[in-house]
């Protein structure tokens, strides 16, 4: 893991070990998305990861439906297409 990766995801351990247990648990996907982010970085490096974490961030919203969306072993520019009804 490259010391960019390493040091990204610090803050996201602090997070998951100090804040979220205060928090009520409230994630619509699984994996939570500060656990998708270490398994991001921790399989793709820091710029991947941050582009894959930064996806998952945009895509939990009031208006996502959720559900299992694990880190993918390799990226495809179709990964990041919006899911939902062909137009």
């Amino acid at each position: 893991m490259s010391p960019f990766a390493w040091l990204a995801r610090l803050p996201i351990k602090v997070y998951k070990r100090f804040i979220s247990p205060m928090l009520p648990a409230q994630c619509k996907y699984y994996p939570s998305c500060s656990s998708y982010a270490l398994k991001a970085y921790e399989k793709h490096g820091f710029l991947k990861g941050t582009v894959l974490t930064v996806w998952r961030l945009l895509r939990c919203n009031p208006w996502s439906l959720g559900g299992i969306d694990e880190v993918p072993d390799r990226i495809r520019i179709d990964y990041f297409r919006i899911k939902g009804k062909d137009r």
